[in-house]
């Protein structure tokens, strides 16, 4: 079992996220805030503010919302245990679990009878394994700690996911643009300049067949000749259906 500070040294600090500004907000309910002693919130500030999270209290149902990297991450966090306030919780996370995609339950341990107790009380209100995700800690300080950790890698892994998407959404317009170009150069006589004059100026394929020879050399730098030998090739049949030389 990890110590208490190696579980804070594995934390994402500030330092390490220079530059990085705010890694998100923490919304705290207000209710869940009244119920805690005063030196738990303060160590709750003070470990969000060096791990550049924001602070909000808001009356949620859940005990805790993170907003990292613009996935919304809610968890309710039980600070004290016995079997006979079990009902209550289960029933709280009943109502929660199917509110929100990203769902987690911290409840603190810190005794094997304890331990044993959540166990008998998990399947007595009939839990299914991983709906929600349970995290079991010895102390506050480990839960909250692992909180902040399950928030981050969740918005990390969002972050990384949405870098992907713009990086296969950029590679697919420059695949599609080699194709635009790989088109219009087929013309005769249309070079890679002519190319992209007409994709700033006109836009796609179908545009340009559209065009009149007037509009394309109102809106380009084509030539008169170019710009004939272009609506010529969209729109005779002889020509564009013809064998070609270049």
């Amino acid at each position: 079992m990890n110590s208490l500070r190696d579980y804070r040294e594995s934390t994402p600090s500030n330092s390490s996220n220079s530059g990085a500004g705010c890694n998100g907000v923490c919304i705290m309910s207000t209710t869940w805030k009244d119920e805690q002693h005063p030196s738990f919130i303060n160590f709750i500030s003070s470990f969000l503010d060096a791990n550049s999270y924001k602070l909000n209290f808001v009356p949620i149902a859940p005990d805790f919302i993170f907003n990292c990297g613009g996935l919304s991450v809610a968890f309710i966090f039980a600070t004290t245990w016995n079997f006979e306030g079990a009902a209550s919780i289960f029933s709280k996370i009943q109502k929660l679990r199917g509110q929100f995609a990203h769902f987690y339950v911290v409840i603190t341990l810190p005794t094997k009878d304890q331990n044993d107790s959540f166990i008998h009380a998990y399947f007595k209100y009939g839990m299914e394994l991983g709906k929600p995700t349970w995290i079991p800690v010895k102390d506050l300080e480990m839960g909250f700690e692992k909180i902040v950790k399950v928030a981050h890698a969740r918005g990390v892994c969002k972050r990384q996911d949405a870098i992907s998407q713009l990086r296969a959404e950029r590679q697919k317009s420059v695949q599609s643009m080699d194709i635009y170009i790989k088109v219009v150069t087929s013309i005769p006589g249309i070079d890679y300049h002519d190319a992209n004059a007409l994709n700033q100026a006109i836009g796609s394929i179908e545009a340009i067949a559209k065009a009149s020879k007037e509009y394309i050399l109102e809106n380009t730098d084509l030539s008169t000749e170019k710009a004939e030998t272009i609506t010529r090739f969209f729109r005779d049949p002889k020509y564009y259906l013809g064998p070609k030389i270049k």
